[in-house]
Parts: structure tokens; C-alpha cells; sequence
């Protein structure tokens, strides 16, 4: 992939050296005035050039290899006396003049030869009567270089206007028109002062480094001149008004000063002068500055993109200058608002938008599968991937608007085929949608490789690989992001990213479980048959904020025990939701623990009493009581929706927290937080009579069920308040009777009626508190939809199953004790002859968490701790839970530890002692 140079920008600087080395002498900085001098944009040539010939010809573009320039420097008679001598001259093969003028003659009749005078010279046009003024002002624009937008024709003491004919005009042959400058904008006298100036003091400085005897010399107060009027210009900014912002950095624009500043950099041959000529173009690269607060960035665009256009030419686009404006552009179009008024970039229209951008593109996706090559070739050496982190950064930022640019363009975002064809079939020759898509297949080939690459590695090392080792590597997943969106964009390619994702799906899951980075990885949630359990629950945890550690900025709780659910909805369902993010900080009344591990234990105590049947918000399920949904009966409390809401909180807060509470949701709930439809198979567990009813009908023979044996219209009776009504499921329901014909819809309806209307509010009001705690409130249903029911049991409930002593061993050590010991060996045998129940309890009052994670203690993230306690040996064991430790008093018998810790094993006890 490379970047082809626009010839326009070539065509710049060219036309900017000759600029510089057309003359020595130039006026004072201070004295230079607004109007910028015609001789200025004089082209190099011979010494004392003053008479120009063109010939013009009538075609849609224009020739000019027939252009001639003959020297002559002359008054307006003179002009007259030497249009008389060509025109009378004949056969003189030493007569240049006359020999252009008699192949211009005879190239067609009707032909006019007119003059065109400016300060110091005449050109000779010739032209047909039909040709347009702007078609003279084109000819003289390409040979002076002064842009149409600067020239004025004076004929007769009139300005000719640029569609009006010569014919129209009165011009005929020997006229003379007048070429003068047109005036800059009159509203910035002051910004077109200092710009000249700057461009004035490049001009003067270059031409006295090229002094013999200053080589050795440099002007020191010229350079600091030029770096102090940058500074000046960017003073003089408006901060306050958008447009005149605007307004006066097109100024510095127009004046050709960033080709100036430029040309300073490329040309010097002394470091001092390069390094003056640096910074005075660094401090628009400096953005936030007081120079260039933010209200400025949008209008500084422009100037930064021409720096990078002229720097890309005139040196090397790995000259650090040039990197330093790229990224500054970069930085530019991060930012929501610039990317947003796309249409402002430049003031051009989508194309120029990508021809404008697009070569940024290109550049950064051939750096970006230089370095995925390199690194292949040499082994992934993790340290140079902040280069590529960089890379992407930049790639991501000005691959941004060319996805706007589709947008705008045609309607969508894609896919689009591959050639790119309009509505009817024609193929569009759009060559850097090719290139994109050519893009797209290099960056994701070679991700493809450096996932093969990780996953030999990790295999070959296995467990010796440190944590460390694998951070570096999350690079790939963003770059993985930016390969999503454009997979988006053609068609096809959405197959293709998936095909490689599913064959690297071992080292991607082992990248995705250690993700830390927040930014848009979510699309992976998409591909459930390339993630696992562990990613999917990573990827979802990062919707949460992350919290903070300062005490000061915790959630303080202080909580009386018996009445733990209306203490805790007032201290969470009135809170800010921003208060509840940073953190909790919890105590009971009348006790010293505070800490973790009492957070742990409200966490368990709060949704045990929440999901208590005799505070009818949620109903279990009959055949597994673990499993919950909203009660639509709940409506007899008045407050009740408002403790849906506190519980959306609840039962989020637990979930970024990492606190397994015992409680899962039946899939009629999980299915309306995700915004799904509820069928049939979802109420199995819900209402397993009700499935087997609606079962059964589905079933039923078709004559049998049109005999009206069953005696079903679309009606339901609900019981509210201790009394039965008749709801129809549909309007005229109590006349509708059930048959085989509308037996599906029946079922579909009663579902609907019995699992999703009557608790759509509480679910509502549930999915709005879960939402105040996500970093973002607009991920509620995308948390749900991103997971399977079974994830969300896992991450939520915990394990249910019997606890493995074998694994508790195995994860606990000794201070005070060795693992020989007697009272060890009483401690193990007494813990693994008691109940589940009692081992939980147990665990409970060991580390307050009553539900281990589904892979037993190793999720717990540390080890547990059973500590030699001084205490007397008729006291019960004491625990840290904040610290997974218990405290262990050297019992002299088996029976007596057998009775201290059965004691504690009892679940009255072993909810109420405990210390920090």
C-alpha cells in the first residue's frame, strides 16, 4: 500500500521555491503592506523579463506547451510600437516575436491580439472574440501564478466581469487591459498585516542565508522576528465568535505563510534556522494551549492539513515535523464535534473530504502491516507495541469520517459490492473504495498471522507466560475493532472477519479475558460461538464504572439488621446514581466490622430478604427455588415499582462488586431485560402447568379441539386483592372460541398476558435502576442481550452444587498452625461431616461469601487463612472476612472442636459474628 502525491501540492512548492529565489530584495516586515504585490507571484526566469505571448485556445481544458516568453520591459507606447513592427514583420527567422505571432495568426481567423500590462511588464494574449474574460485570467494565472481570485482586468476604465466574452467586452486587436491585484478582505486589516509580515520575513531570511559570508552568521533576529509574529497572529485570534475565528486563520491560510514556514524548514541548511522554522509551526500544533484554546480547533484544521501536505513534499513523511502535524490532525478529528460537522473539513464537498483524508488512511494501514510483518519476522518483540498502539489511534481517527463520508454519500453504511456499482448496475470507479477494501484484507491478514503467532507461543510456554506478558498484546483487539467496522462497509468481508475469529478463537479469548480497555468491544459479544463464558463476562463487566478508592467519595451506609430492606432502600433508592458508582462503604448498627467483607454480607442478607416471598416482589419458581420473577400481584404495595428500581440497583451493584448472592432469574424475566420475545418453551419453568396446558392444545386433535370440547374463548381469569375477574386477552375475547385454526394465536396471547403485560412495568422500572449503574444507562439491554441465561446464573448466583473439600484444602494455609497439625486434621475432618448447609454457613462466617464462584475457590481472586488464635479454648472461632481469615483457638479434643465449629455452623450464628 502506498500513497500516490497529489501533483497539485508538487506543484506548490515548485511554484513557492521559484517565489523564493526570484529576487533578493525585499521590503521591510514592518513596512510590508496588505495588498499583496502582483510581483510577487512572478515566475523565475530570465533577468528582466517583461513581455509574455500566450496563445489561447477555445477547448474545455487549457493547452499552454506552445506558450513563449520573449524579454522586453516597456511603457505603454512602446506596447503600441511593438504591436505595429509584429504585425508588420515577415519572414525573419531572427525575429522571435514575429514568428509567434504569425503561427498564432495563422492558426485561425478571426483571431484578436490584445495586450495585458501589469507593473512591469505586458503579455501578449492571443484569443478569439467568444472566449471568456475568465478564460484570460486561467492563461495569466498559470503563468504568473496569481490566483484568478486576486486579478482584476481594467478595460476603459471598467473591471471586466469573468462571464462576459472579449466581443462583449469591446476588446478588439491591440487593445491594452490593465492587470491589477485585487484587494484582500477588508475585515482583517490587521491579520493580512501580520501574515505578510511573516511571509516578508521568510523571504528575507532565506535569501540572507544564501549570503557566502552569513553562513557562519545567522540572524538570530530574524528567526526570533518570525517565531514572535506566529505568536502575535495567533493573539490577535477571536475567541469569542466562531465566524471571525474563522476568518482570520484563513488569513494566515491565503497568505501562503504555511508555504513560507515550510520552505524555511525544508531549504535551511543550518539546524539553527530548521529549528525556528519548527517552532513557530509547532505552536499551532500546540492545541489547548492559550493560544489555541478548543473553541479554535475546527477552524485550525485546515492549517494543520496544508502543513502536512506541503511537509509530506517538501521532506519526508517520517520527518518528525510532519508526524507531529499528522497526529496534532489526528487529535482533531477525535474529537465528537469536528467528526460530527464533517462538511466544515476544508469547506469541501464528500470528495474532496476523501481526498483530503484518505491518503492518512493509507499511510497509517501501511505502516500499521509493516510492523504486523516485521513483528512475524522477528518474533513479536512486545516492546515496540506502543508504535503500533499510536498508529492505530491515528488510523481510527481519520478512518472516522470516511465512514461518514459513505454515510452521507449513499444512504448507508454498506455492504457494498466489490467493484463498488451505482443503482443501475454501472461500475463506479471509485479507486479508493478499492483501496479501502485492499486495506481491510492486508490488516486482517496479518492480525490472522500474529493471533496464530500468540497462540503457538502461549502453547508452547503454557502457564510460564506471566500476566505481564500478555497485556501488550490487547492492541490486537482494538485493531481487531477498526477491521470490524470496515467489515461492515463491503460485502462479504462480515463472513470473512468471522471465518479468522473462529479459527483464533483460543489466544482471541485468552486477549479478551484480560481486556482492561472500555473502547467499543462489545461487537465481540456478537460472535457467541467464537467467545466463552469467561470473555463474555469480562466484556460485560466493562460496562460497569470503574470505582474509586478515595474514602472520601464512597456511598456511606450505616444499616440496622432487623430492618435491613427499608434502611437499605433509602440509603440506594434516593441516591444519586453517580454516588453509587464510585462505591460503597457499609456497617451494621452496634457493631465495629466494616470493610469488604460486610459489604459481602449485606450484599447476601439484602437480596435474601428482597427476594423473601412475604414481600411479594418476586415469585419463585415452583420446581427451583432460586430462580425468581416479578410477582404481578406486587401491585399491593403502593411503593412497589419504586423498589423494582431499587432492586435494578441492588442487583446491579452486586454484579460490579463480583458478590455471588444465591439468587438467579427465570428466563421469562432475563428474556424481557433483554428486549426479547417470550414463548412457549420460556415458561417451562415459570409456570409448568400453564406450559403443559398450552402444551396440550398445540397437540390436540384438530377435530376434537373445533368440537368446543374444552369450552376456551380468549378470556384469563386473574385474582387481584382477594377477588377473580375475567380479563380478555383480545378485544371481544369472551365471544372468540378457541380451535385449530386460531389455537397458536390463543397460546400467544395468554403468554403474553400472563409473563409480559401484567409485569411490564415492574420489569420497566427493574431494567431502569439496573441501567443507573452501568457507565452508560443505554447498555442495560445489550448487558442481558449479550449474555445466556446460564452466564448471567454464573455470575449472578454463584455455584448451588456441593462445596469440594479437597479444592477448600487446597486453597487455604496456615499462620500459627501447620497443615500436620492435630487441631488441622480435627478442623478437616469436622468440616467435611457436615451438612452443605452447615459448610456454607461455615464459608459464610469464614469470608462472607455463602455462594463461591462457578469455579470454586480459585475465583474468589485469594487464598483463605486459618490463624493460630490466643484466645481461651472455650471460646468460638472469630473471623476477618475482609481478609478471608479465621481465627482458630489449639482445641485439645476432636469433640471440642466439633462443637465450637457446629456452633458457629448453625445459620443464626454464623449471619451474626464476624469481625473486619
Amino acid at each position: 500500500m502506498s500513497v500516490v502525491e497529489s501533483p497539485s501540492l508538487a506543484a506548490a512548492i515548485d511554484c513557492l521555491r521559484r517565489r523564493f529565489e526570484r529576487s533578493s530584495d525585499f521590503p521591510s516586515p514592518a513596512l510590508l503592506p496588505c495588498k499583496r504585490k502582483l510581483e510577487e507571484f512572478s515566475p523565475g526566469g530570465c533577468p528582466g523579463d517583461g513581455l509574455l505571448f500566450l496563445r489561447m485556445r477555445k477547448l474545455s481544458t487549457f493547452d499552454t506547451t506552445g506558450l513563449s516568453v520573449v524579454s522586453y520591459d516597456g511603457t505603454q507606447e512602446d506596447c503600441d510600437r511593438l504591436s505595429t513592427s509584429c504585425i508588420r514583420t515577415s519572414g525573419s527567422s531572427t525575429n522571435t516575436i514575429s514568428g509567434i505571432l504569425r503561427e498564432t495568426a495563422d492558426s485561425g481567423s478571426g483571431a484578436l491580439q490584445f495586450f495585458v500590462r501589469d507593473f512591469s511588464r505586458t503579455i501578449v494574449i492571443h484569443a478569439l472574440p467568444d472566449d471568456t474574460v475568465e478564460l484570460v485570467h486561467d492563461q495569466i494565472r498559470g503563468v504568473t501564478g496569481i490566483p484568478i481570485s486576486e486579478q482584476r482586468l481594467i478595460f476603459k476604465g471598467r473591471q471586466l466581469q469573468l462571464d462576459r466574452t472579449l466581443a462583449q467586452c469591446g476588446v478588439q486587436n491591440d487593445s491594452c487591459l490593465q492587470l491589477t491585484g485585487r484587494m484582500r478582505s477588508t475585515e482583517y486589516p490587521g491579520s493580512w498585516m501580520v501574515a505578510n509580515d511573516i511571509v516578508s520575513a521568510v523571504f528575507s531570511l532565506r535569501n540572507n542565508i544564501n549570503q557566502p559570508d552569513n553562513t557562519q552568521n545567522p540572524d538570530l533576529k530574524g528567526s526570533n522576528f518570525i517565531e514572535g509574529l506566529v505568536k502575535v497572529f495567533l493573539e490577535m485570534t477571536p475567541k469569542e465568535d466562531t465566524e471571525r475565528t474563522g476568518g482570520h486563520l484563513n488569513v494566515f491560510l491565503l497568505s501562503g505563510a504555511p508555504a513560507a514556514l515550510v520552505m524555511l524548514y525544508a531549504s535551511s541548511p543550518e539546524d539553527f534556522y530548521m529549528l525556528h522554522a519548527e517552532r513557530s509551526i509547532q505552536h499551532f500544533l500546540n492545541i489547548n494551549s492559550e493560544l489555541l484554546p478548543r473553541c479554535t480547533h475546527a477552524q485550525c484544521f485546515p492549517i494543520i492539513l496544508e502543513f502536512c501536505r506541503l511537509l509530506s513534499v517538501a521532506v519526508s513523511k517520517k520527518d518528525k515535523l510532519y508526524i507531529s502535524c499528522r497526529r496534532t490532525l489526528s487529535s482533531l478529528l477525535e474529537s465528537t464535534s469536528l467528526v460530527e460537522d464533517i462538511n466544515y473539513i476544508g469547506s469541501k464537498r464528500s470528495q474532496s473530504i476523501i481526498q483530503e483524508i484518505f491518503p492518512f488512511v493509507n499511510e497509517l494501514a501501511s505502516t500499521l502491516s509493516a510492523n504486523l510483518s516485521e513483528w512475524l519476522l522477528l518474533g513479536l518483540p512486545p516492546g515496540e507495541f506502543s508504535l503500533l498502539s499510536e498508529s492505530l489511534g491515528e488510523f481510527s481517527n481519520f478512518l472516522s469520517p470516511l465512514q461518514r463520508v459513505i454515510q452521507d454519500r449513499w444512504g448507508q453504511l454498506g455492504p457494498f459490492p466489490i467493484p463498488l456499482r451505482d443503482d443501475s448496475g454501472q461500475t463506479l470507479h471509485e479507486d479508493w473504495f478499492r483501496s479501502l477494501h485492499a486495506i481491510f484484507m492486508e490488516l486482517l491478514e496479518g492480525v490472522d498471522g500474529c493471533l496464530k503467532k500468540i497462540h503457538d507461543i502461549s502453547t508452547t510456554e503454557g502457564e510460564d507466560l506471566s500476566e505481564i506478558w500478555w497485556t501488550p498484546w490487547s492492541v490486537f483487539l482494538l485493531l481487531l475493532t477498526r477491521l470490524n467496522d470496515l467489515s461492515e462497509i463491503f460485502q462479504g468481508a462480515g463472513e470473512i472477519l468471522h471465518s479468522v475469529l473462529l479459527e483464533r478463537r483460543i489466544p482471541l479469548n485468552a486477549l479478551i479475558r484480560r481486556a482492561k480497555c472500555r473502547q467499543s468491544l462489545w461487537w465481540l459479544l456478537k460472535h457467541r460461538d467464537v467467545t466463552d463464558f469467561e470473555s463474555r463476562k469480562n466484556l460485560v463487566m466493562l460496562m460497569f464504572p470503574e470505582g474509586k478508592d478515595d474514602f472520601d467519595e464512597l456511598h456511606e451506609m450505616l444499616i440496622d439488621r432487623s430492618y435491613i430492606l427499608t434502611e437499605s432502600f433509602e440509603y440506594i433508592a434516593h441516591a444519586e446514581p453517580g454516588i453509587l458508582q464510585s462505591g460503597l462503604f457499609m456497617e451494621f448498627k452496634n457493631e465495629e466490622a466494616t470493610g469488604p467483607g460486610v459489604l459481602r454480607e449485606w450484599f447476601c442478607l439484602l437480596c435474601r430478604e428482597i427476594f423473601n416471598k412475604q414481600n411479594v416482589l418476586f415469585v419463585a419458581c415452583p420446581n427451583d427455588h432460586r430462580r425468581f420473577f416479578p410477582n404481578p400481584a406486587s401491585i399491593v404495595d403502593p411503593l412497589h415499582l419504586d423498589y423494582f428500581s431499587f432492586c435494578g440497583r441492588v442487583i446491579a451493584l452486586a454484579l460490579m462488586h463480583k458478590v455471588q448472592v444465591g439468587i438467579v432469574f427465570d428466563r421469562i424475566f432475563f428474556l424481557q431485560l433483554s428486549g426479547k420475545h417470550v414463548s412457549l418453551d420460556d415458561i417451562r419453568d415459570a409456570d409448568p402447568c400453564l406450559f403443559n396446558s398450552c402444551k396440550k392444545i398445540l397437540e390436540m386433535d384438530a377435530d376434537l379441539l373445533d368440537s368446543d370440547v374444552l369450552g376456551l374463548t380468549f378470556v384469563r381469569e386473574v385474582e387481584e386483592l382477594g377477588s377473580r375477574r375475567i380479563v380478555e386477552l383480545c378485544p371481544g375475547g369472551k365471544d372468540i372460541i378457541v380451535n385449530s385454526r386460531n389455537r397458536q394465536n390463543y397460546v400467544d396471547l395468554m403468554i403474553q398476558h400472563c409473563f409480559v403485560t401484567c409485569i411490564s412495568e415492574q420489569v420497566d422500572r427493574f431494567s431502569q435502576g439496573f441501567g443507573d449503574i452501568l457507565s452508560d444507562s443505554k447498555f442495560q439491554k445489550l448487558f442481558f442481550r449479550s449474555l445466556e441465561l446460564e452466564d448471567f446464573d454464573r455470575m449472578l448466583g454463584g455455584s448451588d452444587g456441593t462445596i469440594c473439600i479437597k479444592d477448600w484444602k487446597r486453597h487455604t494455609e496456615y499462620k500459627g498452625y501447620k497443615a500436620s497439625d492435630r487441631q488441622i486434621c480435627w478442623f478437616w475432618k469436622v468440616v467435611g461431616g457436615m451438612s452443605t448447609d452447615q459448610q456454607r454457613t461455615l464459608l459464610f462466617f469464614w469470608t462472607s461469601v455463602k455462594f463461591l464462584p462457578l469455579d470454586g475457590f480459585s475465583g474468589l481472586g485469594s487464598k483463605l487463612y486459618i490463624y493460630r488464635s490466643p484466645d481461651s479454648l472455650d471460646h468460638l472461632p472469630t473471623s476477618h472476612t475482609c481478609f478471608y481469615r479465621l481465627c482458630l483457638p489449639a482445641y485439645p479434643s476432636l469433640a471440642a472442636m466439633r462443637k465450637q465449629l457446629l456452633f458457629i455452623a448453625q445459620e443464626h450464628v454464623g449471619y451474626s459474628f464476624g469481625t473486619p
